[in-house]
């Protein structure tokens, strides 16, 4: 009997990436799924293009595979974000009647929540509804291999030490390329907790099978996370302080404390990085990933480690993003969001910038 896993997938007027991803999510060879769309708050219609979707009258195109009308219509359970808060789920018992690749919960919030905040009321609801296993948090700009799932939970079921396992991602652009087979925390003398520290490992390389055994890593990149409920329960959800960016890292580190993380190269998917931002050097992802490297390094450092942290940050990695920003992107206008990253951050400025 495979266990229960709730899968979350977040979308803000991303719909054409959902679809895609929910596509590509409904050919899995796994038997006991949920599958919850948040919708935050989005304004381009992609609540009713996602059940057009779902009606079977959109056909999505995508090099990872073609469409199929076989699973279409999927049965929509759409929940207003008070009743997902709740717990209320009325439609529970014709829910449960029908296969997981004939239905989908819809979770409509009134506002735009973030990545933690969205993501959390599709947790919460599942934890206090649905009752599974696990939990796995999908970006929805990612395709799925058919046996992403199974592989991923063959390996969490195999120790219960194990509180989250994570698959080999692939970059969408270059399917054969590797973005991250886990995460590397590099060591430092102060033991200094910084963001910046996390290395992707194999990021850009040919896949040629260097990364094919299954091994404990320190971390894992946030686009495809499986987490036991167990861990969830114990260290919370997602801290919606950080809204965007770095949030399943702080998530991650603090279930650390008493989980492994596992990465299996058995278990594949392909990610377009950050796609609802605008991309890695948008206005969006600098100022974000900025400012929560700085709060991260503050809420998890003593404060002897944390001004160390700053120095590191105000010196040499200023002068890097410089560089990056001004001479090899020819964005020097991204300075501006970084700066106000590094000021929002070093004055303790949460949640969504105004």
């Amino acid at each position: 009997m495979f266990p229960r896993v709730s899968i979350i997938i977040l979308n803000w007027n991303g719909w054409r990436d959902t679809i895609e991803c929910l596509e590509s999510l409904y050919r899995i060879n796994y038997s006991n799924y949920d599958v919850i769309v948040v919708d935050n708050d989005s304004k381009d219609e992609s609540i009713e293009k996602i059940k057009e979707y779902c009606e079977g009258k959109i056909e999505v195109n995508s090099k990872f595979f073609k469409y199929s009308k076989e699973n279409k219509p999927i049965k929509v359970f759409e929940i207003t974000e008070d009743d997902a808060k709740n717990g209320k789920f009325l439609e529970k018992e014709e829910y449960e009647g029908l296969e997981s690749n004939r239905r989908m919960i819809l979770i409509k919030n009134r506002d735009n929540y973030g990545f933690a905040g969205g993501n959390n009321v599709g947790i919460k609801f599942s934890l206090d509804v649905l009752n599974p296993k696990y939990v796995l948090l999908l970006n929805n700009d990612t395709v799925v291999d058919k046996d992403f799932l199974i592989e991923m939970v063959k390996v969490a079921e195999g120790d219960e030490k194990i509180g989250v396992v994570g698959p080999k991602v692939y970059l969408y652009s270059e399917p054969n390329k590797i973005q991250t087979a886990g995460i590397k925390i590099k060591k430092n003398i102060f033991n200094i907790v910084n963001i910046w520290d996390y290395n992707m490992i194999g990021y850009g390389e040919i896949d040629k099978g260097q990364y094919g055994v299954i091994k404990q890593v320190d971390s894992l990149v946030g686009c495809c996370i499986l987490v036991k409920t167990k861990a969830i329960n114990e260290f919370g959800l997602l801290d919606e302080k950080f809204f965007l960016y770095h949030e399943e890292s702080d998530w991650l580190y603090r279930i650390s404390k008493k989980y492994l993380m596992y990465y299996t190269p058995f278990s594949k998917i392909w990610h377009k990085y950050s796609a609802s931002s605008g991309g890695e050097f948008s206005p969006t992802v600098v100022y974000y990933t900025t400012r929560n490297s700085i709060l991260f390094a503050k809420k998890h450092n003593n404060l002897f480690n944390y001004l160390l942290f700053l120095i590191w940050f105000l010196t040499y990695k200023h002068a890097r993003r410089f560089v990056n920003f001004v001479f090899l992107q020819k964005k020097s206008y991204l300075l501006i969001y970084f700066y106000k990253g590094i000021w929002d951050g070093i004055r303790g400025k949460y949640g969504k910038k105004n």
